[in-house]
């Protein structure tokens, strides 16, 4: 854990609603969950689907509320926050959404689209400046400027997901959640995107959170990682001490499942199954510090 982070999160919890007459809330997709991500710094979000990955970043941008826990960004609490109050603050938090096609509204020429975060914070509001901050942005995630006149029907997958991190990087927050932004593109252009994520990081000092399932993208870019199983973390660690010596069954199991590109190793090495009814997860089960650094989820004593 960090001493000054620039995000800090205790606790955190969020249950839905499960429907019927009486509209009682169903089970936790997230509980107990606490991390901090320090300035500058990546922190990967890793675990299966259905885990509670995405929706932590989304409690962390307030995009949902939690139903437990709290989130402080800058050392400011925002639980509680009115939209007015958070206004300012989003300036400096934004996110990168899973799917490129999505995320784009198909009737805004691109360009209006990256710099729309300007217009609505009142950053800059004259056409001209737009403009000119459009084409700088594009240069900056390796787009030609002149792109910045069609619109996104016209783009692939990889290019409109550079011109989404344009968009989230326009009005240069101090942290960015990152939802599985190389999940829906091809492989030849997942590392081209990462990359481009680690030069945008050098060049402004951006935090990330990066969600992923990737794990072999996720050793490339971060500098820790924590696993997620059942909306709870079981494992924190550097990155090189969690891919070296995970100490969670769970890891092992999810790094015993990373393909290995030499195809001799790939035949004969042994995947580890996880069993979850042998590592049950209680609301007593709490994160034990096993090594400076490395957290690991331990039942209750």
């Amino acid at each position: 854990m960090t001493a000054d982070p620039l995000v800090r999160v205790t606790d955190l919890g969020k249950r839905y609603d499960a429907g019927g007459l009486w509209r009682r809330p169903g089970p936790a997709a997230v509980a107990g969950v606490s991390f901090d991500v320090a300035a500058g710094e990546t922190l990967a979000l890793v675990g299966e689907s259905g885990s509670g990955k995405s929706t932590v970043g989304r409690l962390l941008l307030q995009l949902e509320t939690p139903t437990a826990g709290e989130v402080w960004f800058e050392g400011r609490p925002l639980s509680g926050l009115s939209r007015r109050a958070l206004r300012p603050l989003r300036r400096r938090m934004q996110m990168v959404f899973q799917d490129p096609y999505s995320a784009l509204n198909p009737r805004l020429r691109v360009g209006e689209a990256v710099t729309e975060p300007l217009r609505i914070h009142g950053v800059e509001t004259h056409a001209g400046a737009l403009a000119d901050r459009a084409a700088e942005l594009f240069r900056q995630v390796g787009l030609d400027p002149i792109m910045t006149r069609r619109f996104p029907h016209e783009f692939s997958g990889g290019q409109r997901q550079r011109i989404n991190i344009a968009r989230a990087i326009a009005l240069e927050p101090r942290f960015i959640v990152a939802d599985e932004p190389i999940t829906a593109l091809d492989v030849s252009i997942q590392a081209q995107i990462v990359n481009l994520l680690q030069d945008i990081q050098d060049r402004t000092g951006v935090a990330y959170l990066f969600i992923s399932h990737d794990l072999g993208m996720v050793r490339h870019l971060s500098r820790r990682v924590a696993v997620m199983r059942a909306g709870r973390i079981v494992e924190i660690a550097p990155a090189a001490a969690l891919f070296e010596r995970p100490r969670h069954p769970y890891t092992r199991a999810l790094l015993s499942a990373v393909p290995v590109a030499d195809p001799r190793i790939e035949r004969t090495r042994r995947r580890i199954d996880f069993d979850p009814a042998q590592h049950p997860v209680t609301p007593d089960s709490a994160l034990i510090q096993a090594a400076p650094g490395h957290w690991v989820l331990e039942p209750a004593q």
